[in-house]
């Protein structure tokens, strides 16, 4: 029978080298140097304005980064005078500073789009939400996108009331 030593007097393995765990903290940068969190997301610091986003989309990685262009020029086709911030590492949209309609994030394999309340949306956007006024659109990189749906619902999103934040 094998026991397993816990605490001060366990022995270390070879995940428990000063080197390996010297590895596992240091963490992916995207090609600018920003430092990205769970699945590829940049960590940019708050900020107000198109500047922050920029550099949020600017940090984004691979063929995500393509898409972060994609939508904020489609987003400001559809609301030239849109709101733009980073908060909690993600671009924020909206038709006042601090009101916002929608925001997006990456995650590992996909983009998802939040819209604040895309539930009053027709047609609802596809993924659905634990707080029920918000809709969800994942964006995979194999996705064609249907670029004028995606304007429907940013002007739906711009004409609703917007989420404070």
């Amino acid at each position: 029978m094998s026991v397993n030593k816990v605490g001060k007097n366990a022995s270390k393995t070879a995940s428990d080298t000063p080197e390996a765990r010297k590895e596992r903290k240091t963490p992916t940068k995207s090609a600018d140097g920003v430092i990205l969190l769970s699945g590829g997301n940049p960590q940019i610091a708050k900020g107000y304005g198109d500047a922050p986003v920029q550099q949020y989309i600017a940090a984004m990685p691979e063929w995500k980064r393509d898409l972060g262009k994609r939508l904020d020029r489609l987003i400001v086709k559809a609301v030239p005078c849109v709101e733009k911030a980073v908060k909690w590492n993600s671009p924020f949209y909206g038709m006042e500073k601090g009101v916002w309609f929608l925001s997006f994030h990456c995650m590992t394999k996909y983009v998802k789009v939040a819209f604040f309340r895309g539930a009053q949306f027709s047609p609802m956007p596809p993924g659905a939400s634990k707080q029920p006024d918000v809709r969800y659109l994942d964006i995979y990189e194999a996705d064609e996108l249907d670029e004028a749906q995606l304007l429907d619902w940013i002007k739906q999103a711009s004409e609703l009331p917007g989420e404070r934040m």
